[in-house]
């Protein structure tokens, strides 16, 4: 007879507030339900490995990549030594006293 595995829905169970612990726990429970059936497993097993490589992808992409929005958002006719030029001598002097 095929193990029968209960289809946990833990959005259903209010379990929003749980501890890491608690979470755990949880996970490990319904693990054991579950430990008979070597498909079942490797499915969990792919899924969680699925998560994490989600997971760092997006944070890869979110922190190497964000520089390349900015890319070409700059409009201007005048040439890179130009635009330097002009901040150079656009600068004022700080004439306030700095008193430490």
């Amino acid at each position: 007879m095929a193990n029968q595995v209960k289809s946990c829905n833990f959005a259903s169970k209010k379990q929003t507030n749980m501890t890491t612990i608690e979470l755990n726990a949880e996970l490990y429970r319904a693990m054991g339900e579950i430990a008979d059936d070597e498909t079942l497993l490797v499915k969990v097993l792919n899924f969680v490995k699925g998560l994490k490589s989600t997971q760092k992808s997006k944070n890869e992409t979110s922190e190497s990549g964000w520089a390349n929005r900015f890319s070409g958002a700059w409009k201007d006719s005048r040439t890179a030594e130009e635009i330097i030029n002009d901040i150079r001598e656009s600068r004022t002097d700080n004439s306030r006293e700095v008193c430490l």
